[in-house]
């Protein structure tokens, strides 16, 4: 009876024994698992690549002024259609072309208004816009506004009145260019890991960041810069 009560006793200890060895072994590879895990390094990729501008919006604006409502419009009428001719002589379509209505003001209705020193009562803005995917035409037309001058059209120069640049392609190029980033970023992924003396690992975490289009300069704002910075986390392994 007592043999048999030791002998159970001795088996039951040597299975706690195993259970318990293999419980250590199983959290400790487990802790060991976590704590790789948490060797990771975070990279950033850097593409850019320029690109020329596929749309051009070009505004011709000019002022008229006048006391009288309908010499004043007529004037207006008549210059604007004067810049459409020139338009469609330098070789744009009329569908690329836009008259907006004029900008009126009434001068005697300002508040810091001075008969003495005001001329003329009405101030007119008209502007004829040119949309074009000839972004080439565009550019060499504005330099020969000069005509426009010598027919009594004075072009305005406000702010507001600059040639914009467009890049709407971007999809075409998308591709290619996270492709890029995220070839940079592994390279310096690995150059890490070699200096730490490390193997890179599988990617643990991903995200492609935005897209950003800019002038290359100011002076040439038909030349466009695109960029994008990928940023991705790799796991490090011995």
């Amino acid at each position: 009876m007592n043999n048999s009560y030791k002998t159970e006793s001795i088996v039951i200890g040597i299975l706690l024994f195993l259970g318990l060895a293999t419980l250590g072994f199983f959290i400790s590879k487990a802790a060991y698992q976590i704590k790789s895990a948490d060797r990771v390094v975070t990279v950033k990729g850097l593409a850019q690549k320029e690109v020329k501008a596929d749309i051009a919006i070009w505004p011709i604006s000019f002022k008229e002024t006048g006391n009288d409502l309908i010499t004043l419009n007529a004037a207006v009428n008549q210059k604007s259609e004067t810049i459409v001719e020139f338009l469609k002589g330098k070789g744009f379509k009329v569908e690329d072309i836009t008259i907006a209505p004029p900008q009126l003001k009434d001068l005697e209705a300002e508040q810091y208004y001075n008969q003495n020193k005001i001329r003329y009562r009405y101030l007119a803005k008209s502007t004829v816009t040119v949309y074009s995917k000839n972004v080439d035409l565009v550019r060499k037309s504005i330099s020969n506004l000069d005509s426009l001058i010598k027919q009594g059209i004075a072009i305005s120069s406000d702010y507001e009145d600059q040639s914009q640049y467009l890049y709407t392609n971007l999809n075409e190029i998308k591709p290619e260019m996270i492709e890029q980033a995220t070839k940079n970023a592994r390279k310096s992924a690995e150059k890490f890991a070699e200096d730490s003396g490390s193997n890179l690992g599988k990617i643990k975490r991903a995200s492609q960041g935005q897209f950003s289009i800019s002038n290359r300069d100011s002076n040439t704002p038909y030349i466009k810069k695109v960029r994008v910075v990928s940023t991705l986390e790799y796991f490090l392994v011995d």
